[in-house]
């Protein structure tokens, strides 16, 4: 009798060793249970920013250290990598050995764009989050943490209030999370407009 390929209901996938690799967490055996207590330490992460946020200075939010610090708080109860840059590169993002230097030119860029008004806030907001996702910086969780960074931003700088994205979760395949790669795909194509909708949508 030949092998049966099994069927799972979605999220009780197993997850492979490779997926486990730096989990901290050895009771994890789905990918269920792993969004689950991945949207525990977020939603620590958002509180935390909920709490600070007021005290977020511009210097402070477009910095290295922020960056670095906020990833490790959306993640770092679940993953042994949270808030380190890869160290290996992937079939997206920069050059491992390019991150750094990307990000700090992306920092400044923003800082101008901030200073020149040379785009609208939403968009400045939505284009740091495009690109920040592009860099790639962490092994994991560069998506979530772009929106979440972007948040920030267009709250704490521009007092505005947060992007909805589409107000759906973005992890699952649904019709919002294609229209949100369809936006991204135009956004890397340089046309950002469809990106600035969704995140209001």
């Amino acid at each position: 009798m030949g092998l049966e390929t099994l069927q799972y209901e979605e999220g009780q996938t197993p997850l492979d060793p490779d997926e486990k690799d730096g989990l901290l967490i050895p009771t994890i055996f789905t990918r269920h249970e792993l969004d689950e207590v991945e949207q525990r330490n977020i939603e620590d992460a958002i509180r935390w920013t909920l709490e600070r946020r007021k005290r977020f200075m511009l210097a402070e939010v477009l910095s290295e250290q922020f960056v670095i610090e906020l990833h490790k708080r959306m993640y770092g109860e679940v993953w042994e990598w949270a808030g380190r840059f890869r160290n290996t590169n992937k079939n997206i993002g920069v050059d491992k050995y390019q991150i750094g230097i990307e990000l700090r030119a992306l920092l400044d860029d923003c800082r101008y764009w901030i200073e020149n008004k040379t785009f609208s806030e939403d968009e400045i907001a939505v284009r740091f989050k495009h690109r920040i996702v592009s860099i790639h910086c962490f092994p994991n969780g560069n998506g979530r943490h772009s929106r979440l960074i972007a948040d920030i931003i267009v709250e704490k700088i521009f007092g505005r209030p947060v992007f909805t994205w589409g107000s759906q979760s973005l992890i699952h395949t649904t019709t919002f999370r294609t229209q949100y790669l369809n936006a991204l795909r135009q956004a890397d194509c340089g046309i950002i407009e469809p990106l600035i909708l969704f995140s209001r949508s």
